[in-house]
């Protein structure tokens, strides 16, 4: 459920903190007065589309805060832990800000997450019932899914396995007629691949093979310099006309004969006694360079032959030999394919046909099971509908298989082989004809209602928001929808903005919208209320802006029997 919500900033409020209870809490007030921003804002923190509009004029930014305490389910705990959002006691905090340059800004639980993370959790916390939904009601294409979501238990698993089967169906299928290339580009592309798979075979590369190279060029490019830098250092280590090493080795004898006088006379002999024999090691060492050292013209042409290979190869390649080498492996693996594509192609026929037999079979079992479910949806939503005053109506789900054109086989899609459309009568002796057809404003409004009170106790949303989905209803059937939105309030939280007294008085809470104007600003406010202050208030929906001593009596009334019903 919502128990907190802080805005600031948005639309027409300055700043606004509202917290909720359980039960069913209406919010009513004069039009404008911003109730349907509350409602906006809400619907922002469970990943509806924002908007620069929302930043309050004159601000750069907008921020709406709401904490909500979510029913531990399966699905949202895996979501939770997928986008690695920690919780504590099933309280998720979201933050959602907006600035004015279009940028906006999800937190969970100070987690950063996307617009899309944020709507794909918040479809587990609240469900917002607008007018709009009347409209989606109207689309056969949602009557499936509306059918689905009443059979979730049942049908939860059975539908992801179908779904499951299906992709890979959908994906094998995608990969043969990927296969399915103008013979004269699979040929155009097999030339292609074998003079780049022969050139780069021919060069016969090793890894690591341009630096070896590099640094022998570099030697042989170098050998003068090279043959004099160590032709010196030797000779001044260990000359025949003057000897370094003679000179280290005497200073190093004179030190010895000293040495067991005094502590730091022994460690400068060892000092030097050390050096001396490093400096005998490095002279051994540049003699075994100096010996080995061979000019080779030849060879250093072969070099720059060998790297202006490598070069022309990574210009087309890829700007390493190991790139190039990459470039030939996966080269190399697409012309073994492209050669083998009569045999790659059956072996995805064959594959193909498993995974659609599977998948046929799976909708069948699919398609029993949902015309199972639909007769139980048929019953409950006929009760709700003669709660609501409309027992003359008859509804009916109906099932047309899709079938391939020119063909016996039936047509799979993503949810199945069945298109479902929902039929109704809204007369005796009447035809069931097509909902979208039929049903007026407001007997979609109460279908629409009826629905929800049969899946609020399934779906295990945590807050269901209705948006004046009661205009246009007065009498008894204004109070039939006020007993059926608190019948879905026994389940799930209900927040309801309302313009009917008969719903205002069956609510659990009642907050009051309302707006003034401060240095020349519009400015929104809430107040709860309670026993007079909600006698009032009940009384001038009643009647409008005058009240009378009858007005307030009447509003009493109704909010006693509105008692009596919760009670009983």
């Amino acid at each position: 459920m919502l128990e907190s919500l802080h805005i600031k900033n948005f639309a027409i409020i300055e700043e606004l903190s509202l917290s909720f209870k359980k039960g069913m809490t209406v919010l009513t007030g004069e039009t404008g007065a911003g109730k349907s921003i509350i409602i906006d804002a809400v619907g922002l923190l469970a990943g509806g589309r924002g908007s620069t509009e929302f930043v309050r004029y004159g601000t750069k930014k907008c921020v709406l805060e709401g904490e909500f305490k979510f029913r531990p389910s399966k699905d949202l705990l895996a979501l939770l832990s997928e986008h690695e959002i920690e919780h504590v006691e099933n309280t998720l905090l979201i933050q959602r800000e907006i600035f004015m340059s279009g940028r906006t800004v999800c937190r969970i639980n100070g987690s950063i997450v996307t617009i899309a993370v944020l709507k794909e959790i918040g479809t587990h916390l609240i469900d917002i019932h607008g007018q709009n939904e009347h409209q989606e009601l109207m689309m056969t294409e949602n009557h499936s899914f509306l059918l689905d979501s009443f059979g979730q238990k049942e049908l939860h698993k059975l539908k992801k396995d179908y779904q499951n089967i299906y992709r890979e169906y959908r994906q094998l299928t995608k990969e043969r007629q990927e296969w399915a290339f103008n013979e004269q580009e699979i040929a155009q592309r097999l030339d292609i691949l074998r003079y780049q798979v022969d050139e780069i075979e021919a060069a016969q590369l090793h890894p690591h093979e341009e630096e070896n190279l590099l640094e022998e060029e570099k030697k042989l490019a170098n050998h003068q310099a090279i043959v004099k830098a160590l032709s010196t250092s030797y000779a001044a280590l260990q000359g025949e006309e003057y000897s370094g090493l003679d000179t280290v080795g005497k200073a190093m004898e004179e030190m010895a004969a000293v040495e067991n006088i005094d502590s730091s006379f022994k460690q400068l002999s060892e000092n030097l006694s050390a050096t001396y024999f490093q400096l005998q090691e490095i002279a051994s060492d540049i003699y075994t360079e100096l010996d080995g050292l061979e000019y080779d013209e030849e060879r250093l042409n072969d070099i720059e032959a060998r790297l202006n290979v490598i070069q022309q190869l990574k210009r087309k390649y890829g700007d390493s030999v190991e790139k190039i080498l990459n470039h030939f492996e996966q080269s190399e693996k697409e012309l073994k394919k492209l050669e083998n594509r009569e045999e790659q192609v059956d072996g995805l026929s064959r594959k193909i046909k498993t995974a659609y037999d599977k998948a046929q079979k799976l909708a069948e079992t699919l398609s029993k099971s949902r015309r199972e479910i639909a007769i139980g949806l048929e019953k409950s939503i006929q009760k709700q509908l003669k709660e609501l005053y409309m027992e003359k109506v008859e509804f009916s789900v109906m099932f047309k298989e899709c079938k391939e054109p020119e063909s016996k086989e039936p047509q799979l899609n993503e949810q199945g082989m069945d298109k479902i459309e929902f039929f109704i009568s809204t007369n005796p002796g009447e035809p069931l004809k097509p909902l979208s057809k039929v049903a007026s404003g407001g007997e979609l409004s109460r279908m629409m209602l009826a629905m929800k009170t049969i899946f609020s106790q399934s779906q295990g949303i945590t807050s269901i928001i209705f948006d004046e989905v009661d205009t246009g209803v007065s009498g008894r059937v204004a109070q039939s929808i006020a007993d059926k939105i608190y019948s879905v309030a026994k389940h799930s939280q209900v927040l309801c903005i309302t313009h009917l007294p008969q719903v205002a008085a069956m609510a659990d809470q009642h907050l009051y919208i309302k707006k003034s104007t401060d240095d020349e600003r519009t400015q929104t406010s809430m107040e709860r209320l309670v026993k007079n202050k909600r006698i009032e208030e009940i009384a001038r929906m009643l009647s409008g802006d005058e009240l009378t001593q009858l007005t307030k009596e009447t509003a009493a009334e109704l909010l006693k029997l509105a008692q009596k019903k919760k009670v009983g």
